[in-house]
């Protein structure tokens, strides 16, 4: 590949020469090409080859490994002054060309060209937050009932951090991991989806531009079967942080035990919004679709189980229908299009069969749950609504991540909660009310790491922790102030004078 010269870094456009010149990875501090190179499809027009990669091997994450470790020595003993000029720059960089970033989001991943451009936006964020905590202050002086005696209570950073990451949120979820394993000296080993490679490589040769050491942001694709394993079977990966299914995840702690890898682990969901008789009709239907539908429902907080109590399931399925039925599927890169295609033929697949499951367990089928023909020959799916459904079903117990919803009629808040804590997930839960005393009971009651009350399940803010209970996480929070339990490990020294 050419060198990138700063204009064309800033604008990117060299981005479409990549179709025929695969993208390389970041290893050792250096951009190398391998043996088996692999394409990028356009999930909106499978015509469109968005890029080509490299994937990497065992080897190369074995070099890169190493060279990681040996670097983060003396990255942990940078200025964190220099830490928050390196990430600030990486902000401003994503900033200048948010709309185009965008657009490379909305055609690898499908996600409407409006959504994609936010995440670049939220995206920038994350490095601007990270850079001003990597400035704030960690240490602690504590007194020592011993005389002349003090304590000092000193963070450092853990050292080789593995960041795996989804295809849904290609730059947002990389974007909240890699942010504070730099800010607090760490050094970064990125193996991103292989659905989304071509966002990746544009953080990867942003960051690459930066002041930051060569070597302490490597980029790496390949098969998690391969990456992931290597990742956490390394004695020299001290913490690896990925977001996925529970499958992946549970395998991937297994793997690291041998270890003792620090883990931290965004897995499955399974989300409900309960709307109660007292709810504002508009505000109901409003959360519930955007919590259902928005990103084609490939989000983890997306809500699939909607809880209606009796005395307005109605009135609520009459209006909640009629909202759907405005919906715009379309190619991503349309600006009226709301929802976007699914990733992948494998998706789509998977969606058309949760809709034979529905139906052969006795849920009624009221609306969508079609693939849509299109002349870009796009996984366009028409988001599907049942009714009649149970909690026992598997459509009500399985994480789908897709546009399928469920409405369930319950006779209070009591069955209500019940069923939405009858899961072996707890990411995210709504409540939609007007009953104060309800809405603070349900934030006792529900057993979800995000509550959300008369708002979508969907939404989470950048500067406050994210994360879940039972089998949706394990290990400690990500975002905000919370990050650094994972990113840091604490030191106490009794100092005698």
């Amino acid at each position: 590949m050419k060198n990138i010269k700063q204009d064309e870094l800033l604008n990117f456009k060299f981005m479409e020469s990549l179709k025929n010149e695969p993208m390389k990875n970041l290893i050792s501090g250096q951009w190398l090409s391998t043996e088996e190179v692999a394409p990028n499809i356009n999930p909106s027009d499978t015509s469109d080859i968005v890029c080509t990669f490299y994937k990497g091997t065992f080897n190369h994450i074995f070099d890169t490994i190493n060279f990681a470790s040996n670097i983060q020595k003396s990255w942990a003993k940078s200025s964190i002054s220099l830490r928050q000029e390196i990430l600030d720059d990486i902000a401003q960089k994503l900033l200048l060309n948010k709309d185009y970033y965008g657009e490379i989001i909305a055609r690898e991943a499908g996600k409407p060209i409006k959504e994609a451009i936010d995440e670049v936006v939220k995206s920038a964020e994350f490095f601007t937050y990270f850079a001003a905590e990597a400035i704030r202050s960690k240490g602690v002086f504590m007194d020592s009932p011993r005389h002349s005696v003090d304590i000092e209570i000193i963070n450092e950073p853990v050292g080789v951090i593995g960041v795996i990451t989804p295809w849904n949120y290609p730059l947002a979820i990389p974007a909240w991991k890699i942010a504070p394993a730099l800010a607090f000296g760490n050094s970064v080993i990125f193996k991103p989806s292989s659905k989304t490679p071509a966002i990746a490589y544009i953080l990867a040769k942003i960051i690459d531009s930066s002041k930051l050491p060569k070597g302490v942001f490597s980029l790496i694709y390949g098969k998690g079967t391969v990456i992931g394993k290597a990742l956490a079977q390394s004695k020299k990966v001290q913490a690896i942080t990925f977001t996925g299914s529970l499958e992946v995840g549970k395998d991937l702690a297994q793997k690291a035990i041998s270890s003792m890898t620090k883990l931290q682990l965004e897995m499955g969901s399974k989300n409900s919004l309960i709307i109660l008789d007292d709810a504002n009709i508009d505000l109901a239907v409003e959360s519930a679709i955007k919590g259902a539908y928005n990103a084609n429902g490939q989000k983890c907080t997306s809500c699939s189980k909607l809880i209606v109590t009796q005395g307005i399931y109605d009135k609520f399925l009459e209006a909640f229908k009629s909202k759907m039925k405005s919906l715009v599927v379309g190619n991503a890169m349309n600006s009226l299009s709301q929802i976007g295609p699914c990733i992948d033929k494998k998706q789509l697949d998977s969606n058309l069969a949760y809709i034979k499951l529905g139906i052969k367990e006795g849920a009624t089928l009221v609306c969508g749950g079609e693939a849509i023909k299109s002349e870009t020959n796009g996984y366009y799916f028409s988001p599907a609504l049942f009714v009649d459904g149970t909690s026992n079903m598997r459509i009500n117990q399985e994480e789908m991540f897709g546009a399928i919803a469920c409405v369930i009629k319950v006779k209070d808040y009591d069955e209500a909660i019940d069923i939405l804590n009858d899961t072996q997930f707890g990411l995210s839960g709504g409540i939609i009310t007007n009953n104060l005393k309800k809405a603070m009971q349900f934030k006792h009651d529900a057993q979800i790491g995000n509550v959300m009350i008369n708002l979508p399940t969907a939404g989470m803010d950048n500067h406050v922790p994210f994360g879940g209970s039972k089998n949706s996480s394990y290990g400690s929070k990500e975002k905000s102030y919370a990050a650094s339990s994972f990113y840091t490990t604490s030191k106490t020294a009794y100092i005698k004078y």
